[in-house]
Parts: C-alpha cells; sequence; structure tokens
C-alpha cells in the first residue's frame, strides 16, 4: 500500500464521514512532521526549535 493509497483511504474516509473538520488538523500535523525532519538535517535546526 503507497503513500498515495493511504491519502486517498483517508481522503475518502473524511468525506463519506463528513469530518472535513478534520482536514485542517491533519495538515497541520503533517506540516510540523515534515519541518521537524527538515530541522534536524540543516544549520537552521537551533533557530527552528527557539520557535518551539
Amino acid at each position: 500500500m503507497g503513500k498515495l493509497a493511504l491519502a486517498n483511504e483517508i481522503w475518502l474516509f473524511l468525506r463519506q464521514n463528513k469530518k472535513y473538520w478534520l482536514l485542517p488538523i491533519i495538515v497541520v500535523l503533517v506540516l510540523m512532521g515534515v519541518l521537524l525532519i527538515f530541522a534536524q538535517s540543516s544549520a537552521l535546526a537551533p533557530f527552528i526549535y527557539t520557535i518551539f
């Protein structure tokens, strides 16, 4: 099962159960995860960690 299939399944769940309010929460969590992964391998890590 690929990452795209997982995203499609989540979208189908949200649409079927009319839980559209969960979409912003999921987007923010994914963006935070990407930011933290980027911060580990960057010279900007000390500056990004001060945000949190």
